[in-house]
């Protein structure tokens, strides 16, 4: 395995060149999330669950918009390696169609039927009547934020990530001032509650849309050619869809996956405790991943690039494990903090800053174990599915190994343990967890059969 580790000199900081700025944008992103949960959380418990149940098919658009960049890296990363900016204009024309198109559907949905689809999560009363304003509201800036979102994941796919850290950044800062302003009635406005964080994500990804609409008319890095970018062609539609659906298929999938594991958890006898405790695993999980999604990302990219530059199998296989190397020891180091953080931070100081004691507190800390010894196996799937196999065109197995674990493994183990046999929290958290446990030794299968390796662009296909 070291022999994997010595690359020529210049490699490592070129990943890392890739990697902080994907890891710092996803640090603001999860800091400024963790505050806004924060400010919500202050409100009560009560409006904590409910935010964090509206937040649940909202989550799933934003797996949708996860999924259509993950797919437009596939094909933009190795149009890169051949530096054909015209394919990458026509991909990225493709990804907006399709992302506007699905948010906008569900916005509507969202906004027509807000307690339907509330229900659908919980049925708690009082958090459906807290959850409902919230989610009318919020599905209609996921629309923004899917177009700015394409034009990022471009960016980022052509090797400059640094544009994408600068527009979240301030997005994200505007979000947190306004959530400040409008939950809490600052500086001469209402004190809006629930309602208030809804607006705040709105107006924070207008101003994030239009941002990048500026910048991607002034860049001439990858200059906008209306021709292609508007008028895809068929021959890249086919491609798109390929590649794409199977991965958007996986997102969703798994998105859906994981929304139905919170829905069994909304109907758990202590579906309250177990909802704010999930919500406050949920930021800790995010802020424990950033890293890991930093070197999937940068993962894609030098992999997919070697690839559209006509690298060999062995070379691509061999980079490859080097940065699952790196992604799994930075899963370990990450254990190795939490599992410091637990009893002197997050018990003492931060669940009880959350409201979480008592029971609610003990859920919380047991969630927080179980993640702790799952996260290695975590940090390897992550770059292995997102970043590794990929770039190199392999979405189906990608989407058997992320859909098949979740579905047929962590989803049967939470409902069995939370609403058939009653079992103690320690073994449901286990179940929510339980997808890591298969996915590791079949990614390692697949990725020594180097089957994964695909050119995905025209002249590859063809």
């Amino acid at each position: 395995m070291l022999r994997f580790l010595r690359r020529e000199p210049g490699f490592y900081r070129h990943t890392w060149m890739l990697a902080l700025p994907i890891i710092l944008q996803n640090l603001v992103t999860t800091s400024l999330g963790f505050v806004d949960t924060f400010m919500v959380g202050v409100l009560g418990q009560s409006e904590l669950s409910a935010v964090t149940a509206a937040n649940t098919p909202v989550f799933l658009v934003q797996i949708i918009i996860f999924g259509l960049l993950s797919g437009l890296t596939v094909l933009v990363s190795q149009y890169w390696g051949k530096h054909d900016t015209e394919a990458i204009n026509s991909c990225m024309g493709i990804a907006l169609y399709i992302g506007v198109t699905i948010t906008a559907a569900v916005a509507l949905v969202m906004f027509l039927f807000p307690h339907w689809v509330m229900g659908l999560v919980t049925d708690n009363v009082l958090l459906i009547r807290l959850g409902a304003p919230y989610l009318r509201i919020v599905g209609i800036s996921y629309v923004f934020n899917a177009a700015s979102s394409v034009y990022v994941g471009m960016q980022r796919s052509t090797e400059n990530p640094a544009m994408g850290l600068t527009v979240f950044t301030i997005s994200m800062l505007l979000n947190t001032l306004l959530n400040y302003i409008l939950i809490f009635g600052k500086f001469g406005a209402p004190a809006m509650g629930v309602a208030g964080a809804a607006i705040a994500t709105l107006a924070s990804r207008v101003v994030e849309f239009a941002i990048t609409v500026g910048y991607a008319l002034w860049n001439r890095r990858i200059p906008l050619l209306p021709a292609a970018l508007f008028r895809p062609g068929t021959a890249f539609i086919g491609d798109f869809v390929k590649y794409s659906t199977p991965v958007l298929a996986n997102e969703f999938l798994w998105g859906l996956g994981t929304t139905m594991i919170t829905a069994i958890i909304g109907h758990m006898a202590i579906s309250g405790e177990m909802l704010a405790a999930y919500a406050i695993m949920g930021n800790i999980e995010k802020f424990s991943t950033v890293a890991c999604y930093g070197i999937s990302g940068a993962a894609a990219v030098i992999v997919g690039k070697r690839i559209g530059e006509g690298a060999s199998k062995e070379e691509i296989y061999d980079i490859s494990w080097c940065l699952l190397l790196v992604s799994l020891l930075i899963g370990v180091i990450v254990s190795a903090a939490l599992a410091a953080l637990l009893p002197t931070i997050f018990i003492p100081y931060l669940y009880p800053l959350f409201h979480l004691e008592g029971l609610s507190l003990r859920i919380a800390a047991t969630m927080c174990v179980v993640f702790i010894i799952m996260m290695p196996t975590k940090a390897f799937d992550i770059t292995n599915i997102t970043g590794i196999l990929r770039a190199g065109g392999d979405v189906r197995m990608a989407f058997v190994l992320d859909v098949g674990s979740v579905w047929l493994v962590s989803v049967p183990i939470t409902a069995l343990t939370a609403l058939v046999f009653d079992a103690p929290v320690a073994l449901v958290c286990l179940g929510i967890q339980a997808e890591g446990l298969c996915k590791v030794p079949l990614g390692v299968w697949r990725l020594r059969s180097r089957k994964w390796i695909n050119d995905v662009t025209r002249e590859g296909a063809s």
